[in-house]
């Protein structure tokens, strides 16, 4: 006698029973947004108005042509690239400071983590008093350390913006990727490094030499996710800055924010959103490359 087929027998069935959900996920929650993104960056759209006019490119040629638009695109390149080197190199350290043993190395482990999940509206509350421009403990240590003699105005003078909300951004993203390397770490094989070790070679050798190669395809992995997350927050910038002093700190998603939403001009908007998602694209697949060709080499 022949058994009948149940579903679990029917392995091809059940993984798109299974993977259905997350499809619906992504088209509601993505792939219909970006969509009604794309066709509203081609539009005279406005918030309120339920009149649509097709004006094809016009909406990118006139904020290519605006002043503040290119003043976000440097910002964003300039918050993403430095952003994104101070946490590689803070996520490497700390890293490698948690593959050690000692002594409450999960407490550390635990308080490491809380930048990250600490909700950005709190944590935006917390940096705005450290950086206040009369509570500032930043300034009043410095004061009593005898470092500084004036005052900085950490929201009134665009650098010192910008290094405000770049200081904010890596303190709440590194965490994240240092769990990435971490993880990375273990995968490394342990004789590897004894044997370095054996060999006499110092810590910056074993570094440069054994654990960073090794490593390269998860710091690359962790590069690609940072890029994405900073060149496209939102929460950090406007709650720090809204953009000021004088929309000196503005970056794409919040000239984006400030004209489609606030400004109702929906359509000016979703091209200003859109406009990094072919270079984020380019980006992501470069990195998966290099990746993939660093474990094809080893």
């Amino acid at each position: 006698m022949f058994r009948r087929r149940t579903l679990a027998d029917r392995e091809d069935l059940l993984g798109r029973i299974l993977l259905a959900p997350a499809l619906i996920y992504v088209i509601l929650l993505v792939a219909a947004p970006l969509a009604l993104a794309i066709l509203l960056s081609f539009s005279a759209s406005f918030a309120g108005s339920l009149e649509f006019h097709w004006t094809g490119l016009r909406n990118f040629a006139t904020i290519i042509q605006d002043p503040q638009f290119r003043l976000a695109l440097r910002n964003t390149a300039l918050f993403t690239v430095v952003s994104q080197a101070l946490v590689i190199v803070l996520a490497v350290t700390a890293a490698h400071v948690l593959d050690a043993a000692f002594a409450g190395k999960r407490v550390v482990r635990f308080l490491l983590l809380l930048p990250w999940a600490v909700p950005v509206s709190l944590a935006a509350m917390a940096w705005t008093w450290i950086f206040d421009s009369t509570f500032s403990v930043i300034n009043w240590t410095l004061r009593v350390a005898g470092l500084l003699d004036g005052w900085l105005y950490w929201f009134g003078d665009p650098t010192l913006a910008m290094i405000a909300i770049i200081t904010v951004h890596v303190w709440r993203m590194f965490p994240f990727a240092t769990v990435i390397v971490l993880a990375g770490m273990t995968a490394v094989p342990l004789d590897i490094r004894e044997a370095a070790v054996i060999d006499g070679a110092s810590f910056w050798r074993r570094l440069f030499q054994v654990n960073l190669p090794l490593l390269l395809p998860i710091i690359t992995v962790s590069v690609l996710f940072g890029v994405v997350f900073t060149s496209t927050d939102l929460g950090v910038v406007w709650l720090l800055t809204r953009g000021g002093p004088y929309n000196s700190t503005h970056v794409l998603s919040t000239l984006a924010f400030q004209r489609g939403i606030l400004g109702a001009n929906l359509g000016q908007g979703a091209a200003i959103a859109i406009f990094l998602l072919p270079v984020l694209m380019l980006a992501a697949v470069g990195m998966l490359r290099v990746a993939r060709r660093t474990e094809v080499g080893a």
